[in-house]
Parts: structure tokens; C-alpha cells; sequence
């Protein structure tokens, strides 16, 4: 349904954001990682976007591309726990 969605509105932020949720959620993160990674070109103010492109670099051993991420979402919206626990265990 939500690959359906992506063709219908490729330009859509939501959508890809939630296409990755997806697959993410079911162990595919390097796909998961290219959705994200179009949701924050998409929208580049979705903090959201940019801290699950942050999981999903980290779970993919993109480290460094991890840590700008999530700075960046913590950034937009400082003292979000979710991104500062991630923060901490990268950094850890």
C-alpha cells in the first residue's frame, strides 16, 4: 500500500517517511535509510526525518552520517529524549 502511495506521490514527505517506518521496522534499513534520506531531502525541517535517517545510517555502520543527523534533529527540536538517548549511545 504505501509502495502504491510512493508512485502515486513521489514528492510526498509523509509517505516516504512512513515507508521507511516500515521497512525499518522489518529489518530492511538500508532500504529504509534511501526513504529517509528522500524524506529530509523532501523536507529538510522534518526533524523526525533526519533522526530516523540517523537509526538507519547507524544500523547500516554509517556512523558518522549518523551523528550529523541526529544533531541536526536535536538541533530543530532540542531535548526530544528519543534523540538524545541516540545521540548518547552513538557518542558512548
Amino acid at each position: 500500500m504505501l509502495s502504491r502511495a510512493k508512485l502515486l506521490e513521489p514528492e510526498k514527505g509523509s509517505i516516504r517517511e512512513a515507508l521507511g517506518r516500515a521497512l525499518f521496522m522489518s529489518g530492511r534499513a538500508a532500504r529504509a535509510r534511501r526513504e529517509f534520506a528522500k524524506a529530509v531531502q523532501i523536507d529538510p525541517a522534518n526533524d523526525y526525518a533526519h533522526y530516523a535517517l540517523a537509526l538507519a545510517c547507524e544500523r547500516t555502520g554509517e556512523r558518522g552520517r549518523a551523528l550529523g543527523h541526529l544533531k541536526i534533529a536535536l538541533a530543530m527540536r532540542p531535548g526530544v529524549g528519543d534523540y538524545e538517548r541516540a545521540l548518547d549511545r552513538l557518542l558512548g
